[in-house]
């Protein structure tokens, strides 16, 4: 929600800044802009559009300075307007800073400022923070020579007076080697280099130029420098002692690599996902079933995709280990939990700093529950907050759109429900290492699909691009792969697209069936054959009324004929296995639907990779 970068270095930063966010573009891409302190003050380049585009109006990257800030933008006060981009400046223009996150009241400090003769040039919230710094700076007894101490304090008191949340970086004339930044449940992570520092919303800010990072936690600050940087609390002062964190991921795993899309990248690194999810070591895996079993309740929570893979958690540890752990929306998780401290919550997040779910796990904390995350980022929120966190190893994914870092999770959680199922004695070990066995060959036959079928899924991708409207439709752990494969086509194609269980159909939607709603039918392979039926059943009930079906299935083309008006025959695969086969082929199913609508495939519409606001 909004990429926040800086650099503090020895030789001009203009180019490695716009890289920078380039590379934070996937958290936002309405406007962006820079700020870089040179020999004549601060110089403030910005405009709506992507990085690229900005850049080819603006010229981001030719002011000359040692240091800098920018900001890539998803809007949430105030429209996508030239005027509303950051950075801001203050009244003087000797101040300019950038924000990401949700100032509550902003309105009140607006109106504060505005009578003390303050002139506001944007709608967004986070104009007040600057010319609040500017406030507190003039009025300031120091004098300019001792304006270290003065900046230090007028940006500490202004950041009291912020209710809501907020990463925030700012540049001055009157410290012109430091970056002053703080954070308050939003992203901020600091880049250490040799002789170059460097700020960013997450890793990929820097990951060009260093691999070690320090994470700031909620309510502290930092000032950086070239060759230095320190952390206090935001409350009291005091300095904080941070250890350094390494970045095991590699700067050319965020890039396409000749992909026309990071999305069918991402897509086509999912056999290596599934990998590396099945390398996550076992005493992690251990840990977490402990936890599960020696906890009354679990609950297992997400948002959007990672309510969805949640869900599916839902169903494999029903059908593999006979436990029942309800997926709750983080976002409902308030009001429809019990917590007490016989209560586990596990939080699913690629970000890990999904704004809901931090909230949810912060309130399941509260309560007395212990809580467990797996998410996809060292350092993030979710992941500190957490008793007991899981690192997935998916690498960065910078499509907006979830695949492969969703597909990891869901491997993951599957893991821990065989590990219980065995401790329950649902599950002999010799059954558990044929089971073991199967999953192991998923990354092969991923790969297979991916090479042998996506021309075929592209061919009826594009034929049936001008429909408008989708129902998406399993049952059992289908539906859920249903729920999930209807949202990667809305969110890349601007498609309507509706999951729902195959049984729900006949209680109400199937008034809808004619020429105009399409169906897609996740069919599960016949060895599960009381599902099968079930699912042969409701197609059955869409031909009658003349609906139109594509079928995702395992079995014999010459058997589907007369269920199907298309379909996409997949090689027939154990059924523990089948659901993430079918997810994969939706996605490309989605990928080629948007390909074909032209749409703006790593970056849609509205949406941005972390939502860090309520």
């Amino acid at each position: 929600m909004c990429g926040i970068s800086g650099i503090a270095g020895f030789k001009n930063i203009g180019i490695p800044l716009l890289d920078s966010i380039r590379h934070l573009e996937y958290r936002g891409y309405d406007s962006c802009g820079i700020a870089i302190l040179g020999s004549h003050g601060i110089e403030v380049r910005k405009n709506i559009g992507s990085v690229d585009e900005v850049n080819e109006r603006e010229r981001l990257s030719e002011p000359d300075g040692k240091l800098g800030i920018a900001h890539t933008r998803w809007a949430t006060h105030g429209g996508v307007t030239k005027e509303n981009t950051h950075p801001h400046l203050s009244c003087k223009g000797d101040f300019a800073l950038v924000h990401n996150g949700i100032i509550s009241n902003y309105q009140e400090l607006k109106k504060e400022l505005t009578r003390e003769g303050h002139k506001f040039h944007s709608e967004t919230d986070t104009e007040v923070i600057v010319h609040l710094v500017e406030k507190y700076f003039k009025s300031s007894k120091d004098s300019v020579r001792q304006a270290h101490d003065a900046v230090e304090k007028a940006f500490i008191k202004a950041i009291k007076r912020l209710e809501g949340t907020y990463a925030v970086a700012m540049v001055t004339i009157y410290e012109k080697d430091k970056i002053f930044c703080a954070k308050k449940e939003s992203p901020l992570v600091i880049g250490i280099g040799g002789d170059t520092n460097y700020i960013g919303s997450d890793f990929n800010a820097f990951i060009d130029y260093t691999k070690n990072a320090v994470v700031l936690d909620d309510d502290e600050y930092a000032v950086v420098s070239k060759d230095r940087y320190f952390i206090k609390n935001t409350a009291n002062g005091e300095t904080v002692r941070k250890k350094i964190t390494e970045i095991h991921w590699d700067s050319d795993m965020a890039k396409k690599g000749g992909y026309p899309h990071y999305m069918l990248k991402e897509i086509y690194e999912q056999p290596q996902c599934v990998i590396n999810a099945l390398q996550v070591d076992k005493l992690l895996i251990k840990k977490i079933s402990d936890m599960i079993i020696e906890s009354k309740k679990t609950y297992l929570i997400g948002v959007g995709t990672t309510y969805y893979v949640s869900l599916i958690g839902e169903y494999q540890f029903s059908s593999v280990a006979g436990i029942f752990t309800p997926a709750i929306s983080s976002d409902e998780f308030k009001n429809l939990a019990h917590i007490d401290k016989n209560t586990l919550v596990i939080a699913l997040s690629q970000s890990g700093e999904t704004y809901d779910t931090l909230n949810a796990l912060k309130y399941a904390k509260n309560k007395g529950a212990k809580t467990a995350a797996i998410v996809n980022v060292m350092g993030s929120s979710i992941a500190r907050l957490a008793d007991y966190t899981i690192l997935q190893g998916s690498g960065p994914e910078i499509c907006v759109i979830s695949t492969k870092a969703a597909l990891s999770q869901m491997i993951i959680l599957l893991m821990a429900a065989i590990e219980i199922a065995v401790r329950n004695k649902k599950l002999t070990v010799k059954n558990k290492t044929e089971i073991e066995r199967h999953i192991s060959h998923l990354p092969e036959i991923i790969q297979r699909v991916l090479n042998e079928k996506s021309g075929f899924i592209h061919t009826i991708a594009q034929k049936y691009s001008h429909i408008n409207n989708w129902l998406y439709l399993g049952r059992g752990k289908y539906y859920p792969i249903a729920l999930e494969s209807s949202l990667k086509m809305k969110e890349v194609a601007y498609v309507h697209a509706e999951g729902m269980p195959a049984g729900f159909l006949k209680h109400g939607t199937i008034a809808l069936i004619d020429e105009n709603l399409y169906s897609i039918m996740f069919m599960p392979p016949k060895s599960d054959e009381d599902l099968y039926r079930l699912s042969s059943g409701s197609a059955e009930e869409i031909k009658a009324r003349k609906g139109f079906i594509i079928g995702f299935h395992f079995g014999d083309k010459r058997e589907s004929e007369k269920l199907f008006n298309e379909e996409i025959v997949l090689p027939k695969v154990p059924d523990i296995i089948a659901p993430f086969l079918e997810l994969v082929v939706a996605q490309l199913f989605a990928y080629f639907t948007a390909v074909a609508l032209k749409r703006n495939i790593d970056k849609p519409r509205s949406l941005a990779k972390s939502v860090t606001v309520a």
